[in-house]
């Protein structure tokens, strides 16, 4: 039976095949906001990291869902736009630097040097609640990003 499109083409929206996993996924995700917000982690932070891991991994979809919600927490369009060079900008804290720095080696764990000076600058300018709530929200957008990279979940212009 053909539906008209090559096999490479189709795929399987993997949230909606298997809505079990999927909505358990969700639900890490609302632990995992509780939990920023519980660590007093201000909501534009975690839509930077959300931002960060999701131009790490290419999830068109999800930097399309996470550059409209750090607008509407109050984001700037200059530091959206310098994001993917903040190392070279100077709009980015302290405290954000560190933030974004620990979100990129729980992207990429396998780099052990910049997973340890990462966590180094980590411990150095976020408290113990704050370093665990950027690495939960940094692992749940990961995983969220392979779901719509796999699924290949497409973004539409408005």
């Amino acid at each position: 039976m053909s539906t008209g499109t090559p096999p490479r083409e189709r795929r399987v929206f993997v949230d909606k095949q298997s809505p079990k996993a999927y909505h358990a996924l969700v639900g890490t995700a609302e632990a995992v906001r509780a939990t920023a917000v519980e660590a007093g982690l201000d909501r534009r932070l975690v839509e930077l990291v959300n931002l960060r891991v999701s131009q790490l991994n290419g999830c068109a979809y999800c930097l399309n869902v996470h550059t409209r919600a750090a607008l509407r927490a109050g984001e700037t369009t200059q530091r959206l736009g310098v994001l993917a060079a903040w190392r070279d900008t100077e709009v980015f804290t302290d405290r954000e630097r560190a933030a974004l720095a620990l979100a990129e080696a729980t992207t990429s764990p396998a780099d052990a040097a910049l997973q340890s000076a990462a966590y180094d600058d980590a411990r150095r300018f976020l408290t113990d609640d704050e370093t665990s709530a950027v690495i939960w929200v940094a692992i749940t957008i990961n995983a969220f990003n392979r779901v719509s990279i796999l699924s290949k979940h497409p973004v539409r212009a408005d």
